[in-house]
C-alpha cells in the first residue's frame, strides 16, 4: 500500500514541475550599449527584460544608409547575448556571456539575440 501511495505522490509532484512556467522564455536584466547621437556625441541606450531567441534590432542604429553602428555593449542579462553587425541579426555575430560580458568599442553591432 505504501508503494502505490509512493508511487502517486511521485507523479503528482511530476505533474506539477511539467506544467510550472519558467523563465526560459526571457533575458532578465538589461543589455547596454552606445551609439553616436544625431548630434555627433555619444549616447548611452539599454535594452531591459527581453524575450528569448527573438531577433531585436537596436533603434537608434537599424539603417545602415543613416547611422553609425552602435559599441561596447555590456550584457547584465541572465542569458547569452550573440550581438551582430547588420540588423535582422544578419552579418558577422559575436557572442556574450551573461551576469556581465561585455565588448570594446571596437565591436561593431546593430542587432542582438538572447539564448
Amino acid at each position: 500500500m505504501r508503494l502505490r501511495t509512493t508511487v502517486a505522490a511521485a507523479l503528482g509532484a511530476l505533474a506539477l514541475v511539467v506544467t510550472l512556467p519558467t523563465s526560459a522564455d526571457a533575458a532578465s536584466g538589461d543589455f547596454l550599449y552606445r551609439f553616436t547621437g544625431l548630434d555627433g556625441t555619444p549616447q548611452y541606450a539599454g535594452l531591459t527584460d527581453l524575450a528569448s531567441r527573438e531577433c531585436i534590432t537596436l533603434p537608434e542604429v537599424a539603417d545602415p544608409g543613416s547611422s553609425n553602428p552602435a559599441s561596447s555593449p555590456r550584457n547584465y542579462t541572465d542569458s547569452t547575448a550573440t550581438v551582430f553587425t547588420g540588423p535582422d541579426c544578419e552579418g558577422v555575430f559575436f557572442t556574450l556571456r551573461p551576469f556581465g560580458g561585455h565588448a570594446s568599442e571596437r565591436l561593431k553591432l546593430r542587432s542582438v539575440v538572447f539564448s
